[in-house]
C-alpha cells in the first residue's frame, strides 16, 4: 500500500480484491455447458439435504455476481426442487429477473437455474432450459431491494 493510506482505504482495497475473486469464480461457475464443474465436494449418490437458507445464499452471490445489482425488476423465484444435474440428483432453484443496462433501459427478464450441493449454493446456470421447465414462481422482493 502507498504511504499515507488509512486503514479504511486498505480495508476497501482488500474488499475489492475479494469481490473480484468471487466474481471471477462466479463467472466460471455460471457455465451453460454440460461438463460437471463443481467447487464443492459432495457426498456422491447420498441424499442431498434441502438448502434451507437458499435465499440469503443467493442474495449474497448476486450482490457480487451482478455488475449493477441496484434497480432489479420483476424478480421471481421457485423453491428448490430435486432435479438431475450432470447425472446426479441436486436441489435446483429457478430465478427470473430483469436488470438495467448502462443506459438505464431494462433488459427482458432472463431465467437462471441455481444448483445446490450439500445444502450450499454451488453454481448458477445461465441457460436454465429444462432445469426450470414447469417451475412455479413466487415474488422475490428481496432481490429487487439489493444495494451495492
Amino acid at each position: 500500500m502507498k504511504p499515507g493510506w488509512g486503514i479504511s482505504a486498505r480495508f476497501a482495497a482488500i474488499l475489492l480484491l475479494g469481490a473480484g475473486i468471487v466474481a471471477c469464480l462466479a463467472a466460471c461457475a455460471a457455465s451453460d455447458d454440460t461438463r460437471n464443474i463443481s467447487y464443492t465436494d459432495d457426498r456422491s449418490g447420498a441424499n442431498q439435504p434441502y438448502p434451507n437458507d437458499y435465499r440469503p445464499q443467493l442474495l449474497a452471490l448476486l450482490k457480487t455476481y451482478l455488475n449493477d445489482p441496484v434497480g432489479i425488476r420483476d424478480a421471481v423465484i421457485a423453491e428448490p426442487v430435486q432435479r438431475t444435474v450432470g447425472g446426479r440428483l441436486r436441489y435446483v432453484s429457478c430465478l427470473r429477473f430483469s436488470t438495467r443496462d448502462s443506459d438505464g433501459n431494462y433488459r427482458d427478464a432472463r431465467e437462471r437455474a441455481v444448483v445446490y450441493v450439500d445444502g450450499r449454493l454451488d453454481r448458477v446456470v445461465e441457460k436454465a432450459g429444462e432445469l426450470c421447465a414447469g417451475s412455479s414462481y413466487a415474488a422475490f422482493p428481496e432481490l429487487e431491494k439489493l444495494t451495492r
